[in-house]
């Protein structure tokens, strides 16, 4: 499998700032004033140049202002880039990580070809020098990225960042550092390939285009891939997820992946992604404005897939499976039609009340093919609901589950990653509203609670093993057509979410 070209070779160095011979040293700056101990070698290295500079204002102190520096006299590195990361007082995760992601981007068309980076001295309250480290590697893979694979004539930077190192700080240990670094550009990669996946449009990321994708993740890390056709899912008794994608002429795809990495008798994990690689809301039809967006309602199963790619790299010694319903959902004589009643893998019945719910009708008969497998947990990730966007806007995912020591696992996980969830009642009383007088439940709960009757829905089949559900429509991607793109979450949440189980494996 293709490495991505913009992506630079990362490295740990135990190298002093002031004798890196690096076309650029990255270094903080607190207060708008207060030297790293990194920036404080380069300014006692060069005669107090750096001091002088920051007494004339140049550098502003608005977390993530930036001072990139030609030339610095006594100072082996061509150039030196200074990094605001605002005041003391106020350095967070959030400003550490805007910092970082500042610096990256103007490095990105700067010139430099190699960077040395000592942000990660900053003392950021809670966390570690390998987390530091870890976010920064991330920040810079993120303002790197390109997507030009559908353009007529795409250019890549004349001089590109090919290689990054980071310092590595008195009395850190680089052992734990270099494991932090590797798992940062496991999860880089995973990222990639689900943000790749994710802004493919849609006339080429077909169901058939994710199993085959499927396909060469299993070729290149030794899964074990399997794609069940529209016949082997009728045969499976799979009516709610076949009927989703009646209105296409695209063919629907059934992915099973396998990673083998534990013990034979190890429960396997196993990461459930909602693949509908074109939503137009079928017979119940979405309004025209933003249906462009579309295409990102693959992002779950876009998700799996860079996970997979993350361990596979890794080489994670525990078993996970994948499993994606891939379809599209659209208009056509042959769809669904609100009034419908189609019947699950599990036997129930499902009134379809509104066609454009769709996502919850492949995730159910997913849920109940994971059974098979009796696994440890699983967790499914869904662009499920426009109303987990309005009740939380685009920071964190919703996270729905009743089993607390999961919910704990992954709490810690996307807090580690720093790809955040919020929990959401999961209560009983939610489920009075999926009532159907027709069927043994209706699709929809109404516009109360949205984003919770949807997964109230999917824990009717989720049943025999622990489960959560992740609502990532707020988080997979960002709309507008100046910024429009993936974001690759909750890749790193669900790396991390596995390699803590491998851990305590």
């Amino acid at each position: 499998m293709k490495h991505p070209e913009y992506l630079p070779e990362f490295s740990i160095k135990a190298q002093a700032s002031e004798k890196a011979r690096s076309a650029c040293v990255v270094v903080g700056v607190i207060d708008g004033s207060r030297l790293s101990p990194a920036a404080r070698a380069l300014d006692e290295a060069s005669g107090g140049y750096l001091s002088a500079v920051l007494k004339g204002g140049d550098l502003g102190t608005g977390v993530g202002s930036t001072l990139l520096l030609q030339r610095v006299p006594g100072v082996a590195a061509e150039r030196v880039l200074l990094v605001s990361l605002g005041k003391a007082e106020e350095l967070n995760e959030k400003n550490y990580r805007s910092a970082s992601a500042a610096a990256w981007r103007l490095l990105r068309d700067g010139g430099a070809t190699d960077a040395l980076s000592c942000l990660h001295e900053a003392d950021v309250p809670g966390r570690d020098v390998a987390w530091r480290v870890e976010q920064d590697t991330l920040s810079a893979a993120d303002a790197l990225y390109r997507f030009d694979a559908m353009k007529s004539q795409a250019k890549a930077p004349a001089k590109a960042l090919k290689k990054i190192s980071f310092a590595l700080p008195q009395g850190a240990g680089k052992a734990g550092v270099e494991r932090a670094l590797a798992a940062a550009q496991a999860i880089a990669l995973g990222v990639a390939f689900a943000k790749d996946l994710g802004n493919t449009p849609s006339n080429v990321c077909t169901p058939d285009h994710l199993a085959e994708q499927a396909k060469d993740l299993a070729k290149t890390y030794g899964f074990k891939c399997e794609v069940l056709d529209r016949k082997a899912c009728e045969k499976l008794g799979m009516g709610s997820f076949l009927s989703v994608g009646k209105g296409s002429d695209k063919p629907p795809r059934f992915i099973v992946l396998r990673h083998d990495g534990g013990k034979k008798t190890q429960k396997p994990y196993v990461l459930v992604g909602k693949a509908i690689t074109f939503d137009a809301g079928g017979i119940s039809l979405k309004p025209a404005a933003e249906m462009d967006e579309m295409n990102y309602d693959m992002s779950g199963g876009g998700s799996v897939l860079g996970t997979f790619r993350a361990i596979g790299e890794l080489g994670l010694k525990l078993n996970v499976v994948g499993l994606i319903p891939a379809c599209e959902n659209m208009p056509d004589a042959a769809a669904n039609k609100p009034g419908d009643i189609v019947t699950s893998m599990s036997g129930q019945t499902i009134e379809i009340l509104n066609t454009d719910a769709e996502g919850r009708l492949i995730l159910c008969d997913a849920l109940t093919y994971a059974q098979r497998f009796k696994p440890a947990a699983v967790l499914d990730m869904a662009t499920l609901t426009g109303a987990c966007v309005i009740a939380l806007g685009s920071h964190p995912s919703g996270l729905f589950s009743d089993d607390e020591a999961l919910v704990a696992q992954i709490q810690s996980a996307a807090d580690a990653a720093w790809d955040r969830v919020w929990r959401l009642p999961l209560w009983d009383d939610y489920q009075e509203q999926l009532k159907s007088n027709l069927a043994d439940m209706a699709n929809i709960g109404g516009r109360p609670g949205g984003s919770i009757t949807a997964a109230c829905f999917l824990a009717r089949f989720a049943k025999g093993y622990p489960w959560a559900h992740l609502d990532i429509a707020g988080t997979a991607y960002v709309g507008g057509r100046e910024k429009k793109g993936s974001t690759g979450r909750p890749v790193p949440l669900l790396t991390h979410f596995l390699m803590d189980r491998a851990q305590q494996a």
